[in-house]
């Protein structure tokens, strides 16, 4: 099903209404938030200089720096009293980045979302449970919401005490279930161990998962869990954009669409900040073009992926961007190797004996980097030879895959530690 008109326009048409909207834009930022228009104007831009799309290259970035450094409203564009929401990222690595909404962008998210879920397989007639973190953080609300739109269901869950989730699944007849990719591999684990095969004895047809890179590998992992015929579908956002509802994959699975009126997508050069062709992988920089209270302009999102621009399958015109390769904030570098935890991923879930469950230890041996993935078996053995050759294959496929030598320690099952939120697989010792 598709949710809006919107998501079937021309190209010509798509492009009319983000040029009108980003000159709007610009044009208001540039007026009322004064860190913008000093970066505006170091770079010697004026917002009367955006006339094309094209033009959209001559803007300064948007950092999370940028948001940290102007703690907690100096770079909204609105007065505190316009705002009828406010969120915020945990803050581990600094001052958290403060997000708010004004009522109209909370119809804008709303909507968004809505689009979200119809492209997932999402209908009126689902029951929704949502297993995400109600709070500061923006995936429940923004799942919620969207969804409710459409006219299903709600069971707001939020994460914790599995065994009760699986009650509600099971009592409720939920169809369809919102978490990170991880706590529902979770989640079918506790099913098991309950006596329920998720796949036989529990309803869930769809799966909208978001908050972690969902792997090709991850997907087929889940789907051994919670059965062939479930619909899984990734949906991406950020907090500092609006929270999910940027974009999602329809059930074609061949990217996530991008809801191109209210946003505006760039693939650029990490390291240089060149503006890329589409189809050519980079980071993901994203303008908004419709929010109210914090529309940022060319924010680097440090996500890695590449564009698509032909017509879906699913009659939608919308952009698509390819699931993640990863994060450049994210990505290792090994002894002068760039190493992305999901090409870890990928080799650990091609090993049946094997458990989806992983830790990437970095530890530095003199001057020298050292890594060692931690992962699970999918059963115990007794047998030291059995054991050696697992270990043995599992190095071996890293290091064609890596292009350098990790250590690989095998753990008994259900010993590595469980995420009900993202998952956290890299505990960096190098600098303790």
């Amino acid at each position: 099903m598709i949710w809006s008109k919107e998501e079937t326009l021309p190209r010509e048409e798509i492009e009319k209404i983000q040029l009108e909207r980003l000159k709007e834009t610009v044009g208001r930022v540039y007026a009322t938030v004064a860190p913008y228009r000093k970066k505006m104007d170091d770079a010697g831009v004026k917002p009367e200089d955006i006339q094309t799309l094209a033009d959209l290259a001559k803007l300064p970035f948007v950092t999370k720096q940028d948001m940290r450094d102007n703690y907690p409203f100096g770079l909204f564009a609105v007065d505190r009293d316009k705002l009828v929401r406010i969120h915020a990222s945990s803050g581990t690595t600094g001052k958290p980045t403060v997000v708010g909404y004004t009522q109209g962008d909370l119809e804008t998210w709303t909507e968004c979302v809505s689009r979200i879920a119809c492209m997932g397989g999402a209908t009126e007639k689902d029951v929704a449970q949502i297993c995400f973190g109600y709070g500061m953080f923006t995936g429940a609300l923004g799942l919620h919401y969207g969804l409710e739109n459409i006219g299903a269901a709600i069971v707001p869950s939020s994460t914790g005490n599995s065994e009760r989730q699986i009650m509600y699944m099971k009592d409720f007849e939920t169809s369809l279930l919102v978490a990170t990719p991880s706590y529902a591999l979770r989640l079918a684990e506790v099913a098991r161990e309950m006596g329920i095969d998720p796949a036989k004895d529990l309803g869930i047809k769809i799966a909208l998962v978001g908050s972690e890179l969902l792997t090709d590998a991850m997907r087929e992992e889940m789907h051994k869990y919670w059965g062939e015929d479930v619909l899984i579908t990734s949906n991406y956002g950020m907090s500092e954009l609006m929270g999910p509802g940027v974009s999602g994959e329809c059930t074609e699975l061949c990217g996530m669409h991008i809801n191109e009126d209210y946003f505006i997508p760039e693939i650029i050069n990490p390291e240089t900040g060149e503006v890329l062709p589409a189809g050519e992988q980079g980071e993901l920089v994203i303008t908004c073009i419709k929010k109210e209270g914090l529309p940022l302009i060319r924010y680097r999102t440090k996500d890695i992926t590449r564009l698509f621009y032909e017509k879906c399958k699913c009659g939608r015109t919308f952009c698509r961007m390819e699931n993640l390769s990863g994060r450049s904030d994210d990505m290792l570098k090994i002894r002068g190797v760039n190493v992305f935890p999901s090409q870890i991923e990928e080799v650990i879930l091609g090993f049946e004996e094997l458990g989806p469950h992983y830790e990437i230890v970095l530890e530095r041996e003199g001057y020298m980097d050292r890594m060692t993935i931690k992962v699970e078996l999918a059963k115990s053995t007794d047998s030291f030879s059995e054991l050696e050759r697992i270990a043995s294959s599992v190095r071996s496929k890293l290091r064609v895959v890596l292009g350098l030598d990790a250590k690989v320690k095998l753990e008994s099952p259900n010993t590595l530690q469980r995420f009900e939120g993202k998952a956290k697989r890299i505990k960096d010792l190098r600098n303790i």
